[in-house]
């Protein structure tokens, strides 16, 4: 495996976990909204995370495993939880039974899912940091 297939690797994780980040900003930010129809109200949305291993020719599955993978967001799911009602007749949104539709949003497992997130990205810039310390000692060894 080349030296510079770390930096890729977790590249992958810092492009990956940084859709994650933006979802979860999205989610929140919309929590609070309302609707006055269940059809047309936020839903929450969610990255869909996949490893890809690296193409790799004719080399056999054990030097594929040994060499590494890398991670992509292979797609970004909306959440089929139903909408919360709310009877508000006071707004302006309100349908004829006076109800307003909110997002499906769970504000406490968003920011778990930030914080998760946000560790995660932390993690892969620490293993670039570590890697490219790594790298300059060796060089140092060779001068």
């Amino acid at each position: 495996m080349s030296s510079f297939k770390v930096f890729e690797i977790a590249g992958s994780g810092l492009s990956a976990q940084s859709v994650r980040l933006n979802t979860v900003a999205s989610n929140l930010a919309n929590a609070d909204s309302v609707s006055g129809d269940p059809n047309t109200v936020y839903k929450a949305r969610h990255p869909v995370f996949q490893a890809v291993h690296a193409a790799l020719g004719a080399q056999s599955a054990a030097s594929q495993q040994r060499s590494g993978a890398a991670v992509r967001v292979s797609g970004i799911v909306e959440s089929n939880a139903p909408p919360t009602v709310r009877n508000d007749p006071g707004n302006p949104l309100a349908d004829a039974q006076g109800n307003v539709y909110a997002p499906n949003v769970n504000v406490i497992e968003e920011m778990t899912d930030m914080i998760s997130a946000s560790r995660a990205y932390q993690n892969d810039v620490e293993v670039m940091s570590t890697a490219k310390d790594l790298m300059l000692a060796t060089l140092k060894l060779g001068g």
